[in-house]
């Protein structure tokens, strides 16, 4: 979000880039050669483009959304001692892992709207104004947001596994040897084979 590059456009010499223009969801600015920026902030927000209006709702709701992701997912935890039992746990980190998916999705179609408008108006052949290229804060903002939606998505699984953990309990009847199992079943069946009798070097 405070990332500037959002697009970039260049105006070439013959020896050396004469100057830079970039712009980002707040300010427009131009670099020249000699590293000096002149900056305009955008004047009013409700004479903005509806474009830039709705990549700044979905990127400032990307990162409150982000924020309550971390928060429910800290409390879903196992190793730490809020939260309640392991199923409430659980159902708290899926809720996090769900909270995390909508945060990804609102920075990535924020991205890719601001992304499908500099295309659109570089590849029109009836855009005369400056154009621009695609800057890096696009390109980390998907980068981002994937890592948001996958992150999501392991959350989520959360709950899957602790279901499966608690089917597989089972009733613990305590530890019996194998000699006292023995013993058991030599004692409940009786013995009428007669006694034999075994000399010294029958232990041999």
């Amino acid at each position: 979000l405070p990332t500037d590059y959002w697009k970039v456009s260049t105006i070439d010499g013959t020896v050396i880039t004469t100057a830079t223009f970039w712009a980002n969801l707040w300010k427009t600015c131009v670099t020249d050669s000699t590293g000096v920026s002149n900056c305009k902030d955008f004047p009013s927000m409700l004479a903005l483009d509806g474009y830039i209006q709705a990549c700044r709702g979905l990127m400032i709701s990307a990162v409150c959304l982000g924020f309550f992701g971390a928060v429910f997912g800290l409390v879903g935890m196992k190793c730490t001692k809020v939260g309640g039992s392991d199923q409430t746990k659980a159902k708290i980190a899926c809720l996090a892992g769900l909270i995390f998916i909508l945060s990804g999705l609102c920075s990535m179609t924020s991205c890719s709207l601001y992304a499908n408008r500099i295309t659109s108006e570089f590849f029109d052949p009836s855009f005369v104004a400056q154009k621009y290229e695609l800057g890096a804060a696009l390109f980390i903002g998907w980068a981002g947001a994937s890592l948001c939606i996958i992150g999501g998505i392991i959350f989520c699984f959360s709950i899957a596994e602790n279901s499966n953990s608690a089917r597989r309990g089972y009733a613990y009847n305590g530890a019996t040897s194998v000699m006292s199992s023995r013993t058991k079943v030599h004692n409940s069946v009786p013995d009428k084979t007669p006694p034999k009798h075994f000399d010294k070097n029958a232990y041999v």
